[in-house]
């Protein structure tokens, strides 16, 4: 895809210099020569730089990166900040492809800093140098063993397997490498640090084309450049490669913390979640979640069709119970075993043992662990299962582990995910071997519940139009919000239905324009200051007289010069009102100055204003979309007829989204926001009608 960058010489290059080598065991410098040297199966050409050494344990040194013998397909660059600047500059005079900056005191520390990013932002655009940092980790690729890293712990945490992370922040990035110790296997990771150059977006599109990575795992704290997250999302979505998300900063605690920790803009939670469920990507809302559900991805052999039914089975009658109730309480579906299943464990459990589902063997694992091996095959292999849970709530020593090793033995009988889910805060033997066959055990029966949640609602997603960011880009400038009648007649052109109106100057005018158009009619007060004409006594409604007309007309604008004497008034605005009945929705487009412009949909007052029922999207919306939003609704059953009542037109609805979708995707740059609040939906065939609209330019733009 345009715009990215082979970043294969990153985590699988064939030279390397390292800028900052050091003797020093504790120094940056040190501790990542130490990675290279003794913990990684790095094969390349290692060409280090120190200025004031001839050699560090019996490798010569350079004076500056100038002096190298041959141009390195990476640098790694642990100097201090000061003079991390002329190494970039050295570096990109050799033509170096990518550096890693792990020295920090940039971005983070305050203004002088930023300033130094700004320059290293620069020398990248100018020369073309992809720059991965600075104050990052460095880059850990699991599946073939390279650590050009400082961090301690690389030499600990080298379980390989299909799952790639690309993180910010290195302590949670960090964290979920070390769910290793509960079997989770990794390919590579990146924990982007400031991010000057080279984002999160980047590592995940090369993740999606690496054959080693199966499933992507993502922290986000901000997103700061949002047309190519989205170019690299929907890269993993054509690839067939899920994306598990933890995004930090949906509460305003979380947003100050996450600015403060990257400076990245963080963006509407609302906005962020409704781009990543149109993406396909599946958000969680914890780390421990993030493992567990990429895990059970990574686990299950294609992707998931959202009809999967689970099976529970374990030998404590109260612990499937209440993992039965978990599944229940998530809405999934246990399976139904068939009658050759149950069969088999008949055949094989005591005659106190429960053979439907779930499935309790009682104490055979005390007497006969052996038998867990077959019957547990027996009902992973049950054509209607499609996901087994295991709840194991105790530890006996011995007796766990016996138990555990016949369950690993029974997974390599079956491509059903076998899932463990150790309860108790004992993790002897048997937790281990279920961690060291790769069946990453979760820790409570609710968290599985949710992860096989998570797994069930991947297969159900339909894809739909994958946003490209329109009208992504900084905020500022002045806006410009255009009179009802204005905004209206904008959305007339565009095809949304709009009443009849006019816009009167003088009271006389107001009750010929009424005559002209048939009663009854609405008079609202025109003037671009004033929004909420409502609130002021701006709005009459129901006239049914040229008389009535022209009175309204004398109210509304005394009441409106009343509240605001410095507004401009420009008149009334006199419309032929629309049939009663039908639901009042809100509907409007806002743009998101990192993601783009957002469409958003609920039903009008009280549900959207108390319920914040709403759904949203990024643009475009075609009308298959818009009807997947509108059955996202929890007033959905309203629009389709609850209890007897009629069905109101959601053709004309979803057609109303689209077609202001539509207005917005031509002229991207445009818009601000168009806020159409009420849309009056009617009963099937009764149409979708612009109420009341607010249509905000950029300034400069004209209608």
């Amino acid at each position: 895809m345009s715009g990215f960058t082979d970043l294969t010489p990153l985590f699988d290059p064939r030279s390397v210099a390292l800028v900052g080598a050091s003797e020093r065991a504790a120094s940056v410098g040190g501790r990542t020569l130490s990675n290279i040297l003794d913990h990684s199966d790095y094969r390349g050409a290692l060409h280090l730089v120190n200025a004031t050494r001839p050699e560090i344990r019996g490798l010569p040194c350079h004076r500056r990166v100038a002096d190298l013998p041959e141009v390195p397909d990476l640098a790694v660059v642990a100097v201090p900040a000061a003079g991390v600047m002329e190494a970039l500059r050295d570096c990109a005079a050799l033509g170096v492809r990518i550096c890693v900056i792990l020295s920090s005191g940039f971005g983070e520390t305050g203004e002088a800093g930023r300033a130094v990013e700004a320059e290293m932002a620069a020398l990248a655009r100018e020369t073309g140098m992809r720059l991965y940092g600075p104050n990052c980790p460095g880059v850990t690729n699991i599946n073939r063993r390279l650590g050009f890293t400082f961090s301690p712990a690389f030499k600990d945490d080298l379980r390989p397997g299909p799952i790639g992370l690309a993180t910010q922040g290195g302590g949670l990035g960090r964290n979920l490498l070390q769910s290793m110790a509960r079997g989770t296997g990794f390919a590579l990771w990146c924990s982007t640090g400031n991010e000057v150059d080279l984002q999160v977006a980047d590592f995940i599109h090369y993740m999606a084309g690496a054959p080693d990575v199966t499933v992507i795992g993502t922290i986000l704290e901000g997103i700061k450049d949002g047309p190519r997250f989205l170019a690299a999302a929907r890269a993993a979505a054509e690839a067939g490669k899920p994306v598990v998300a933890l995004k930090v900063g949906r509460s305003a605690y979380g947003m100050r913390a996450a600015a403060s920790h990257t400076a990245s803009l963080t963006g509407s939670a609302e906005v962020n979640s409704a781009a990543f469920r149109q993406l396909g990507i599946l958000e969680v809302d914890d780390v421990d979640e993030l493992v567990d559900v990429a895990s059970l991805l990574a686990r299950a052999r294609g992707r998931p069709h959202g009809g999967e039914r689970i099976a529970v089975f374990g030998s404590s009658g109260g612990a499937c119970a209440l993992a039965a109730d978990m599944v229940g309480q998530a809405g999934l579906v246990l399976a139904e075993l068939a009658s050759e299943t149950t069969a088999a464990l008949a055949a094989e459990l005591s005659p106190f043992a429960a053979l439907g589902n779930p499935v309790d063997t009682t104490t055979v694992t005390l007497t006969n662990p052996a038998v867990i091996e077959t019957t547990l095959a027996a009902v992973a292999n049950d054509p209607a299962v499609s996901l087994v849970m295991l709840p194991m709530p105790l530890d006996y020593g011995p007796v766990s582990l016996a138990v555990a090793e016949r369950m690993v033995a029974a997974q390599a009988r079956t491509p059903v995910p076998l899932v463990p889910v150790w309860m108790s805060e004992r993790t002897g033997p048997a937790y281990h071997a279920f961690a060291e066959a790769g069946m990453v055990p979760m820790r409570s029966l609710r968290n599985a519940a949710l992860a096989f949640r998570r797994f069930v609602d991947h297969g159900t997603r339909q894809p739909g139009l994958m946003p490209p960011g329109l009208g992504a880009g900084p905020a500022g400038g002045a806006t410009r919000t255009l009179l009802e009648a204005e905004g209206k007649a904008l959305l007339r052109e565009a095809g949304l239905a709009v009443p009849e109106g006019v816009l009167a100057r003088t009271a006389e005018e107001a009750g010929a324009a009424a005559t002209r158009l048939g009663f009854p009619v609405a008079v609202k007060v025109a003037s671009a200051a004033i929004l909420h004409k409502s609130d002021i006594g701006g709005v009459a409604l129901g006239l049914r007289d040229a008389a009535a007309a022209e009175a309204a007309f004398a109210a509304v604008t005394e009441a409106a010069a009343r509240h605001h004497p410095d507004a401009r008034i420009d008149g009334a605005l006199v419309e032929r009102m629309a049939a009663p009945g039908g639901a009042e929705m809100i509907l409007s487009v806002s743009r998101d100055p990192v993601l783009g412009q957002v469409m958003t949909v609920g039903l009008g007052g009280l549900y959207v204003e108390l319920l914040r029922d709403a759904a949203r999207r990024l643009l475009p919306v075609d009308a298959d979309e818009a009807g997947r939003m509108l059955r996202e609704l929890r007033g959905f059953p309203l629009l389709a007829g609850a209890r007897g009542a009629a069905p109101l037109d959601l053709g004309a609805l979803a057609g109303a989204v689209a077609a202001l979708s539509a207005l917005v995707e031509a002229r991207p740059g445009d818009f601000e926001e168009i806020e159409i609040n009420p849309l009056r939906v009617g009963a099937e065939g009764g149409g979708a009608w612009v109420l009341d609209a607010v249509v905000t330019l950029r300034e400069g733009e004209t209608p």
